[in-house]
């Protein structure tokens, strides 16, 4: 039975980011199954016009936002931490500046009613809470309401800092009136508070496989041995510190090349290494993909806990390339030095890649708002 679904994030094409992808392998998704689709964004008329005309959706916009980002460019090093400790308090202490979404969805939510299913993504979870807000049980907005986290909030093991303990509150509170909480794996269960535990459902990341199309790209071996990564790094928890000090420490050739925005705790390394290693801002997934499919293997550097598994690893599994999974807190040298002469017996093992279609992923979703109308009607 086809549904009439509203999708609220803040992250939609042409963001480049895994909840940007969430988002969008969604709506397309759903709509190519035949379900009426909405989405509630922050509108971009130059690239969201064309793509509701392509995909038969409807896109309403949040409005502008008019929280500032603190921009961290300055003169010198002074200034510049300066602004990086204000950034990291407001954020720290309001969840600055994305606390402008709780009101802007809020806001958009009391004009919209009749829905089968909404869900809601995060981060930010700022999104989550704005529905809390508008979400009425005698007059709700949908028969379900899905909400989707790529990671946990109170719960997180990523970030250096704790939440701030008010915080709770706003997490709670969407926990108690959502219908159901989606997580990509399992293990992210112990970040979500032990009396909401039985809502949470596993949809883990869903892709398109029939979408990216590799098969002109003949892999032929490199003349040294290149890999690369492409994702954000965060000091003790997806550290290339360990790995990068080990690689500078060899007189072979060969060539790493890191796609990322973070790129602090590579620059020690860059200048020991003599252009064996390359740092390159992101470029567009596609083109992303095509590039990794060139490289003699792939590396992805694990995160400090079991909560939270990197998306990449999805896009990795579609370029057909051997995977060298490192620790940031202990290296495999063996390892390591198998994969540099070629031998790739050790790489990654992906598992069941079946259950990140986008098809089944979307089927999941759509069993959950079958679900749920169910329990509201009982």
């Amino acid at each position: 039975m086809k549904k009439n679904i509203l999708i609220v994030s803040r992250s939609f094409y042409p963001m480049n980011s895994p909840r940007s992808f969430r988002t969008t392998e969604l709506v397309k998704e759903f709509a190519r199954q035949g379900h009426g689709v909405t989405l509630l964004t922050v509108k971009n008329n130059k690239h969201h016009i064309p793509f509701e005309k392509e995909f038969e959706i409807s896109i309403k916009d949040l409005g502008p936002l008019k929280l500032p980002e603190i921009n961290l460019n300055g003169n010198g090093n002074i200034q510049r931490m300066g602004k990086r400790v204000i950034r990291r308090g407001l954020y720290q202490l309001f969840e600055y500046p994305d606390i402008e979404l709780m009101y802007r969805v809020k806001k958009a939510l009391a004009f919209e009613t009749g829905y089968d299913l909404l869900i809601s993504i995060a981060v930010p979870h700022p999104i989550h809470w704005g529905v809390a807000w508008a979400w009425r049980k005698e007059n709700p907005i949908a028969k379900t309401w899905v909400a989707d986290c790529g990671d946990p909030y109170m719960g997180s093991a990523l970030d250096s800092f704790n939440k701030m303990p008010y915080f709770k509150f706003f997490e709670k509170n969407f926990c108690q009136k959502t219908d159901f909480i989606t997580i990509p794996i399992k293990e992210a269960r112990e970040g979500y508070y032990p009396e909401f535990r039985d809502k949470i459902k596993v949809i883990p990341q869903g892709f398109n496989f029939d979408e990216i199309d590799l098969s002109e790209i003949n892999h032929t071996e490199n003349n040294v041995p290149t890999f690369a990564y492409a994702g954000g790094l965060i000091p003790g928890g997806r550290d290339p510190s360990l790995f990068l000090e080990y690689l500078t420490s060899l007189n072979i050739e060969y060539k790493f090349i890191i796609f990322t925005k973070n790129s602090e705790l590579i620059k020690p390394y860059l200048e020991k290494a003599n252009g064996k290693i390359e740092v390159r801002d992101y470029i567009p997934r596609e083109k992303l993909l095509q590039f990794l499919a060139t490289m003699d293997f792939l590396v992805n550097f694990e995160n400090d806990t079991t909560l939270q598994l990197p998306s990449k690893l999805i896009d990795y599994y579609l370029t057909g390339r051997p995977v060298l999974s490192v620790s940031s807190f202990k290296i495999d040298r063996k390892v390591i030095n198998e994969f540099l002469w070629g031998d790739y017996s050790n790489s990654y093992d992906f598992g069941d890649m079946d259950q990140y279609r986008i098809e089944n992923v979307c089927s999941r979703f759509i069993h959950l708002a079958d679900k749920g109308e169910y329990q509201w009607k009982a």
